[in-house]
């Protein structure tokens, strides 16, 4: 996968980009990521923030290893596998956009 594929992914799945990266947040904290993808040149890594803020590497890979077996499963190769709350912290988020959406004029 490219950096653009996953950026398209990651925004259709609930992720916003938040100071530059495709980001996840907490339900009651909308702007304060907790889990992020962080692109480079040739590998993408997965960061989670630690409750003292510092940001953690989890995981990560190069764009030629990371693979995509249907639009709903999140990109093989990545890490996500690592973060054990990874599926329903999407959703929320998901939700949250989508429910804000309905909310706003």
């Amino acid at each position: 996968m490219t950096k653009e594929e996953l950026t398209r992914w990651a925004l259709a799945h609930g992720w916003r980009v938040i100071a530059g990266h495709p980001s996840l947040t907490k339900a009651g904290m909308p702007n304060d990521p907790i889990v992020r993808l962080v692109f480079k040149a040739t590998v993408v890594n997965l960061e989670v923030r630690k409750p003292a803020g510092k940001w953690e590497k989890v995981a990560g890979g190069r764009y030629a290893d990371i693979a995509q077996q249907s639009d709903d499963d999140p990109p093989h190769g990545l890490g996500f596998e690592k973060v054990p709350s990874i599926t329903l912290l999407m959703q929320q988020n998901r939700d949250a956009m989508v429910f804000g959406k309905m909310g706003g004029r």
